[in-house]
């Protein structure tokens, strides 16, 4: 019988033939949940057998990740403003990145009491304003059914207040309905997209991921739409890509309904935030 140092070592050489970028902690993540422990207790129990319940369970999820389906797809799960959230292919893995979005909003919209997450997905960014402001009122809208049902599972388990709609951006609401809009739209541009990781590319959903030829297609939409469901003084703040933060700016410009725009950078110093605020009220600086 194998043991489980053996069977890890074994793994992360599999990984890494596959060509996973970080095979050793993703062989340990795996073989902890073939385990039903953590990482730490895969090192401790190096020198146990593997017993073949376990091997079979190791398997089947080195199989998937060898093919470069996302770890956390495997997992069932991803951690987003500390929260455990259910993942699985109709909806992106929520990024570390993301969270400066949740971060910007907080920040530039404090009083907001009336909020749309657009384009939810797994629900990431509405259930992590829900929990940080517990009095406001938090709609999450997707156009995909799939998605939104994910989300809805995920407000269920931490911000059952959140109210889940099936929306093509803000089309079903009233005119001067928000406070605050928020949205990590779809952003990535075709040339780009044929360039990412396998693991997002072939596995996550390219309706999430794809801009159009440019990248800016859902980008446009919202800043031409939004204005009609924004009361006035209130913020749209929504992830951009790398280096579209001039282009961004220029169509800001173009559309005299908007002051600004405001930019911050993430950790690997990306302009990725940018959030702008309709004009006609000074409401949010009271």
């Amino acid at each position: 019988m194998t043991g489980v140092g053996a069977a890890l070592a074994a793994a992360i050489e599999r990984l890494g033939t596959a060509g996973v970028p970080e095979p050793r902690p993703d062989a340990e993540v795996l073989l902890a949940r073939a385990l039903g422990t953590s990482r730490a207790g895969v090192i401790t129990r190096a020198r146990e057998p593997l017993s073949p319940e376990a091997a079979a369970r190791l398997e089947r999820l080195l199989a998937r990740r060898a093919a470069r389906e996302p770890v956390h797809y495997l997992l069932g799960e991803r951690e987003f403003w500390s929260l455990p959230l259910a993942v699985d292919r109709r909806v992106l893995i929520p990024r570390p990145e993301t969270e400066l979005l949740v971060e910007t909003a907080l920040g530039v919209a404090p009083a907001a009491r009336r909020v749309l997450d657009l384009g939810t997905g797994s629900g990431a960014i509405a259930a992590a304003l829900a929990r940080a402001w517990p009095a406001a009122r938090i709609w999450a809208s997707d156009l995909c059914p799939d998605a939104l049902a994910v989300a809805r599972a995920n407000f269920a388990r931490h911000a059952p207040a959140v109210r889940g709609v099936a929306a093509d951006l803000v089309a079903p609401f009233r005119s001067g309905t928000f406070d605050l809009i928020v949205s990590n739209p779809p952003y990535v541009s075709d040339v780009e997209l044929s360039r990412l990781a396998p693991e997002v590319r072939d596995h996550e959903p390219r309706a999430a991921l794809g801009g159009g030829p440019d990248g800016l297609a859902v980008i446009r939409r919202l800043l031409a739409e939004v204005p009609r469901a924004l009361a006035a003084g209130g913020w749209l703040v929504m992830e951009i890509g790398a280096g579209q933060a001039a282009a961004v700016h220029e169509l800001v410009a173009a559309d005299g309904r908007w002051l600004g725009p405001r930019l911050w950078r993430d950790h690997a110093a990306v302009e990725r935030v940018v959030a702008v605020e309709r004009r006609g009220g000074e409401w949010t600086r009271s």
